[in-house]
């Protein structure tokens, strides 16, 4: 219950004791509703439900505040939804906060009143909840309110509410404000969110600070943070700590991402432990990751023998479009005598993927991009397509000391119209540069991909 500025608050109420227990009834049958407030609380850790309805309603009836929130509370649990608002309404018109925040919650939530429920949350938030701001920032985003929202999760967040400043950072990131990310994700970390530590990471290590952003790595990691420990395992392979490499990537595997099942299983092989690269394989293949399949495979074939479990998760790798799983497939065929269908594989094997490793910095933009664009229900970008996009066009770029022409030049080496090549260079300037254009859809994105694997098709880049 909210006291304003100028009133002075009634002592607290004690606890009610056994012994009390005449005295309050006989107080209040007398209509004190002090007392049969606590009377009704008492019936309340008795388990005597109707009782506790009793006393409440003939302490609320004479304005007990609090016994109002509590019929509330009472209705929501076993009465009805009508009566429930209607108790809430009565306290929270009376200033009680939190009923506010139940009412609200409950017109929300159960008859779907957006309306009146989003003028409760702002009552409720202006005398200071927390909680009713960070509903409200919610409601702002999803209505498209983002001044709105970031004016309700800059409150919710100075009040300690470090999933809005976790918010209130991508909010900031998504308009192109890095600075103001940094600080949201900065004030969200000192409270302990992994998250907020591991997306700082991130736009550190975008902004080229490898040093920072290996440091909040190394923050989100003591959480847990599966993604941290990917990239603490990456940071550790780089600089050909194989062994260090491997415990991060476990941790990260642990969490069931089969693209760290994977490297899992590479660093174990590169330990000469075949037990441990076929565990973790073979949990990633079973994912339906076509790399662990892969893997799988070559791993079964050379260390094992296993020719017909390793023919096995090799035909699975090349239908899942794997090129170098449906090549080996090929080759294998031919060799017992198998043509028909290893002339298939060989023929028309899907495509190369795209196996390099793209920059950190470009890296850590896809992930932010999926971050983003995955928020509030939102389907994300997929990291590895967004990835392949960036990598793309770094590649393709390279041999130019001079990119004021890049789009002309790219143009006339590889035959492409100049509208396909705009299109990718506005969609990864997005992507670099968030806040100068919407985010791309994933039709755009799927659409822009297949530009650049023309584009890497025709001037022979792989």
């Amino acid at each position: 219950m909210a006291w304003w500025q100028g009133e002075v608050a009634a002592p607290a109420v004690p606890a009610p004791r056994v012994g009390d227990e005449p005295e309050l009834v006989l107080a209040a049958q007398a209509g004190d509703p002090r007392a049969a407030h606590r009377l009704g609380k008492l019936c309340a850790q008795r388990g005597d439900r109707t009782a506790a309805r009793h006393w409440w309603e003939r302490a609320a009836a004479a304005g007990n505040v609090d016994s109002a929130y509590n019929l509330g509370v009472w209705h929501e649990k076993h009465g009805t939804l009508e009566e429930a608002v209607a108790w809430y309404e009565r306290a929270a018109g009376l200033g009680d906060v939190e009923a506010a925040v139940n009412l609200a919650t409950l017109l929300l939530e159960q008859r779907g009143d957006l309306a009146s429920a989003r003028a409760w949350f702002e009552r409720a938030a202006r005398s200071g909840s927390r909680a009713a701001a960070r509903r409200l920032a919610l409601i702002c985003e999803d209505a498209g309110e983002l001044p709105a929202a970031r004016q309700w999760h800059r409150r919710a967040a100075a009040e300690g509410d470090h999933a809005s400043a976790h918010d209130l950072g991508f909010l900031a990131y998504a308009a192109g404000d890095e600075a103001e990310a940094a600080r949201c994700w900065e004030h969200a970390t000192r409270g302990g969110h992994a998250d907020s530590a591991y997306h700082l990471g991130l736009l550190l290590q975008a902004r080229r600070d490898p040093e920072g952003a290996e440091a909040y790595y190394r923050l989100a990691a003591t959480s847990e943070h599966p993604g941290a420990a990917s990239k603490l395992g990456g940071i550790a392979l780089s600089r050909g700590d194989v062994r260090t490499a491997r415990a991060w990537y476990e941790r990260a595997a642990n969490a069931g991402r089969p693209a760290d099942q994977r490297m899992a299983g590479y660093v174990c092989v590169e330990l000469g432990d075949p037990a441990g690269a076929g565990h973790w394989f073979g949990r990633a293949a079973a994912a339906g990751d076509p790399g662990s399949a892969y893997g799988f495979a070559l791993l079964l074939i050379a260390e094992y023998g296993d020719l017909a479990s390793g023919r096995h998760w090799l035909r699975v790798a090349a239908q899942a479009g794997h090129h170098h799983a449906a090549v080996e497939l090929g080759g294998l065929l031919s060799a017992a005598g198998e043509y028909a269908e290893a002339q298939r594989w060989l023929s028309d094997p899907p495509p190369p993927g795209w196996d390099r490793v793209t920059e950190p910095e470009l890296a850590a933009r896809a992930e932010l991009a999926a971050a983003a664009t995955g928020r509030r229900g939102g389907v994300p970008l997929a990291v590895p397509e967004l990835s392949e996009l960036l990598g793309t066009w770094d590649l393709v770029t390279r041999p130019l000391r001079d990119h004021s022409g890049v789009v002309r030049w790219l143009v006339e080496h590889s035959g492409l119209h100049a509208s396909a090549i705009e299109h990718f260079a506005s969609v990864r300037g997005t992507l670099l540069r968030p806040g100068s254009s919407p985010w791309p859809s994933q039709g755009e994105v799927e659409h822009v991909l297949e530009t650049a694997r023309d584009l890497r098709r025709r001037l022979g880049v792989r």
